[in-house]
């Protein structure tokens, strides 16, 4: 697929279909995300992939951050019922990416080190849908930071950047509407007579 193609069909999936995804076609995305851009070429990032139990896990932790948030049961949306659902399997997603980024002694660095990572995981996004897959950039489980930390054995050299479950999408959302999509307000042209 090519990256621009990728770059319109990428997607956040929150239903997958319960095939497992190879180590191989997981290790292509990950090849992906090192080939990222970074800092003084730093490569600041670690990735941690997990499925089974340890996956279930985070889902289950996910689901009780979400559920929080939420009105009593008997008081809840239809839409409300379908993101809890979501929150407590991850669309039976059967993997998970947790992407982190070191700290370092230089508080300085801190900011370049997640941008970095972050360009990282971008990377690693536009990989899996080219490869058919489906992810969903998440950071609502670091509200439960400590918990994560715990679950994962994430020492505090590393700084959690964001989470996405990776899985084959059951179904592709319609793209939601762009804000300026013709980049009028967003950009500001200098030295572009031209414009």
């Amino acid at each position: 697929m090519e990256v621009f193609e990728a770059i319109r069909r990428r997607r956040s999936i929150r239903q997958y279909k319960p095939d497992e995804v190879p180590i191989s076609e997981i290790e292509k995305v990950l090849q992906a995300a090192n080939w990222a851009p970074s800092a003084r070429n730093t490569q600041p990032w670690h990735f941690i992939v997990a499925r089974g139990a340890k996956k279930d896990e985070f889902a289950r932790l996910y689901g009780q951050i979400v559920e929080r948030g939420m009105p009593p049961a008997d008081r809840r949306t239809p839409d409300q019922e379908r993101r809890l659902a979501w929150a407590h399997t991850l669309g039976k997603a059967p993997v998970v990416i947790i992407a982190l980024t070191y700290r370092g002694d230089d508080p300085g660095r801190v900011k370049s080190s997640l941008e970095s990572t972050s360009a990282a995981l971008e990377n690693l996004m536009l990989a899996a849908t080219a490869l058919g897959l489906g992810t969903c950039w998440m950071t609502g489980p670091l509200a439960e930071e400590a918990r994560l930390r715990e679950m994962f054995s994430i020492g505090s050299e590393w700084e959690i950047v964001a989470t996405t479950p990776l899985g084959y999408p059951d179904g592709l959302p319609d793209p939601p509407a762009r804000q300026d999509p013709e980049m009028k307000e967003k950009v500001t042209w200098i030295g572009f007579d031209e414009r």
